[in-house]
């Protein structure tokens, strides 16, 4: 029997980096979207024995005190169903707590991708290294939110975000960053399972003749999300339940277009017509995504392109609470009131509240404002509380002037500080002006005649832009770069906080039934390290040269050689090979050939990082030795060239052919998941 013969729903996933949502719809017979996306509403604990739910699950989690710990039962719905889970799945904390069933095929079958993607042991046979204490008590979800005011040292938060980091081992636990020893740590992934399990658990006990594993389901990522951030979050999804065989991925600017076009049904195209182009700007809590979409035709019939992607950026609302708690700190200050970090922690929260409310503001007083209290815990304060006035036209002048300032298409977003040392740690921006990023990415498109794209429509998505005082500054600014065009918003009165989730639920029935697709087409050209051959020198490692073997924007179904001399390849023993990619160079040809010491030390002089490393890869190619060959080589080199191409599905295969025989190793990336396998 097909899988889609027995899918119910269409479920989307936004993973996100401050929230997590769920949204799903229900499919008929044919596969075809059967009703509109509704969003889940996940139980969840907000406070000590209070489960309550709620439309998103806060992304994060929180690492009990022992006391607290055993202050209560800590039991949520599904917690009184044996058979659904164990003790360590109670409140997010670890443990699979499913029998043998279809769940453990998929959990064997990651295993076996997982060690042949990273030639590594497999992560999901050691699980208990992603966690420091196994017998830690974590809680996820709004509790934890509301815990990062009282114990910010206990609780995870932006996982999402770790898992860019290369330089450390996102399977290791180091979360919460800079936690004492005594507190319980996870890793990125663990952190970024638990939320995923915590869904999958809600919705099983939410629809138990409806298992999320036998359902469509589509997790959401960063369009700027690299292959190995990817592939951990795949695996994250795969130990946390989700069928690994159907999952599907999908890019958050495009979530929140397919959103759009699930609220238009086919009147969306009389709003759009060919040539117009879409810049999508997705702000979420801690992190911001641009995407660039194009309308085309196709046989008669209005199409939808993907053209670009823009670098991620740690830049988002939680920013703007920070500043606006900063401004507030100030503001206690003039009443003798130095708040410490417990009180920062719950005034960052309170912020969050304000900003909504001052900037979501229909009237256009200025004089409005909004009181923030704080509870005291000084000597002098305890058991009272403080309270200031926080002035509207503060809280509009920090975000508009501070995060969406008017700025020039030529002005770019500082890249340094200008400092020679700085903490290790996530890499924030340091720039907060994300109008200058905006013009940075469009930018950085320009084509060889060093015209700029340019934008005739707009889609804003997060929460920030429900404020009609940035929507229309983001409008403001888009009409000053191009007074001519004047780029108009597609979708000015959307509910914008689960539009990704919403999107992907839409995406996951339209792959199923057909309907309007927006083609992905590669958004990066590749590349693979080739060693130069140069003598041995002590200490030095000898330089490397870049092969282009994808160029940016290579369609579905495609196929092309990659002219260059012959490469000699290994083959019979294990080998690294180093891949990287790029968003900035669209017009690098196959068998452009660069020197990677150009991009090794890329300075703040430069808009955007032109060429990207990802994570290496160890593997091994067999020999494959013919009938009458001698039995006893065990490696060689083998001259080979280059050969790439796209299938239908979106599969990547870059071909090495032996120049002076038959022989070919095939190397395979999924291009739509971004996602290695050999």
């Amino acid at each position: 029997m097909k899988m889609d013969d027995v899918m119910k729903y269409s479920i989307g996933i936004d993973l996100g980096t401050t929230n997590s949502e769920l949204a799903y719809c229900l499919l008929d017979s044919d596969g075809q979207v059967g009703a509109s996306p509704e969003i889940f509403k996940i139980p969840q604990f907000v406070e000590t024995s209070v489960v309550e739910s709620r439309t998103v699950l806060p992304s994060s989690l929180y690492a009990c005190p022992e006391e607290e710990r055993n202050s209560s039962s800590w039991e949520l719905p599904w917690d009184s169903f044996p058979s659904s889970s164990t003790e360590a799945d109670r409140g997010g904390v670890q443990g699979e707590g499913e029998g043998e069933s279809s769940h453990d095929g998929a959990i064997k079958r990651a295993k076996g991708l997982f060690k042949k993607v990273f030639g590594l042991g497999s992560a999901l046979e050691a699980q208990t290294s992603d966690v420091s204490d196994t017998n830690a008590l974590f809680l996820v979800g709004e509790i934890a939110s509301r815990r990062a005011a009282d114990y910010p040292e206990r609780v995870v938060s932006s996982a999402k975000s770790w898992l860019t980091c290369t330089r450390l081992n996102r399977r290791q636990p180091f979360l919460p960053w800079n936690a004492s020893e005594a507190v319980p740590k996870v890793s990125p992934v663990e952190a970024s399972r638990r939320y995923l399990r915590h869904l999958v658990l809600a919705w099983n006990n939410a629809f138990p003749d409806y298992p999320i594993f036998d359902q469509q389901v589509v997790l959401t990522v960063p369009a700027s999300f690299d292959e190995s951030a990817r592939e951990l979050t795949r695996e994250a999804a795969g130990r946390a339940g989700l069928n690994l065989d159907t999952l599907l991925f999908l890019e958050e600017p495009q979530a929140a277009l397919y959103a759009w076009l699930a609220h238009m049904g086919t009147a969306w195209r009389k709003e759009l017509k060919v040539g117009d182009v879409v810049l999508v700007c997705d702000v979420g809590g801690g992190t911001t995504d641009l995407s660039l979409i194009r309308v085309e035709e196709e046989d008669g019939e209005l199409a939808l392109r993907r053209l670009a992607v823009g670098n991620r950026l740690l830049l988002g609302g939680d920013n703007m609470d920070l500043a606006l708690a900063h401004r507030a700190s100030e503001l206690f200050l003039t009443q003798g009131i130095k708040l410490n970090p417990w009180q920062s922690g719950a005034l960052r929260r309170r912020c969050r509240e304000i900003k909504e409310t001052l900037l979501s503001s229909g009237t256009d007083n200025d004089d409005e404002s909004c009181q923030i209290s704080i509870l005291g815990r000084s000597s002098k304060l305890v058991g009272e509380s403080t309270s200031i006035l926080f002035p509207k036209k503060d809280a509009v002048s920090i975000v508009l002037d501070g995060f969406f300032p008017f700025c020039e298409l030529t002005d770019r977003a500082k890249r340094r500080s200008g400092l020679g040392l700085r903490e290790a740690g996530l890499p924030y921006e340091v720039d907060p002006a994300i109008t200058k990023h905006v013009a940075t990415f469009l930018c950085s498109r320009a084509d060889s005649s060093k015209t700029v794209v340019k934008p005739t429509r707009f889609l804003l998505n997060g929460g920030v832009f429900n404020s009609n005082l940035v929507a229309s500054r983001f409008q403001q600014q888009l009409d000053r770069w191009f007074p001519e065009l004047k780029p108009t918003n597609l979708h000015p009165k959307s509910e914008l906080e689960c539009a990704v989730a919403r999107g992907a639920s839409f995406y996951g029935s339209v792959k199923l039934g057909g309907g309007v697709r927006i083609r992905s087409a590669s958004a990066r050209s590749y590349y693979v390290g080739i060693e130069t051959s140069a003598p041995a020198i002590p200490g030095f490692s000898r330089p490397l040269k870049v092969l282009c073997v994808a160029p940016m924007g290579m369609e579905e179904g495609s196929e092309c050689e990659v002219p260059s001399e012959p490469f000699e390849l290994i083959v019979g023993e294990s080998a690294m090979f180093r891949f990287f990619s790029s968003t900035t160079r669209p017009f690098d040809k196959p068998g452009t050939v660069l020197d990677w010491h150009e991009f090794e030390d890329q300075g703040s002089e430069r808009d955007e990082v032109d060429l990207q490393e990802t994570d290496p890869i160890e593997t091994i190619f067999d020999v494959d030795l013919k009938d009458g060959d001698r039995n006893d080589v065990e490696s060689e080199y083998v001259a080979v060239r280059f050969r790439s191409k796209i299938t239908e599905l979106g599969v990547m295969e870059i071909w090495c052919d032996e120049v002076e025989g038959s022989r070919s190793w095939k190397l395979e990336f999924n291009v739509r998941d971004e996602q290695y396998d050999f």
